[in-house]
């Protein structure tokens, strides 16, 4: 089994604007060393073995489902999980 960790993140040319919020509210909170702020998405999968590559069906996931690709970008690790003792 894989534990897939998938975040998904707006490109650099799109405006962002519940980051661009949430990065107002900071500064008027007193912390004016916060100079941006990504919103995005996390997605932790549990993946059994196939005949098909993990990394394969994963980026497959991302760009049909899990990331707008026109929009968003998206990065992701794979870890093989122990077996239980």
């Amino acid at each position: 089994m894989y534990l897939v960790k998938v975040t998904v993140t707006y490109k650099q040319s799109i405006l962002d604007p519940k980051g661009e919020a949430i990065n107002d509210a900071l500064q008027r909170l007193g912390y004016g060393n916060v100079e941006s702020v990504e919103l995005g998405k996390y997605f932790e999968l549990r993946v059994t073995k196939s005949d098909r590559p993990i990394a394969e069906q994963v980026a497959e996931m991302c760009d049909r489902l899990l990331a707008n690709v026109n929009m968003e970008t998206y990065h992701y690790e794979i870890t093989e999980m122990g077996t239980p003792a």
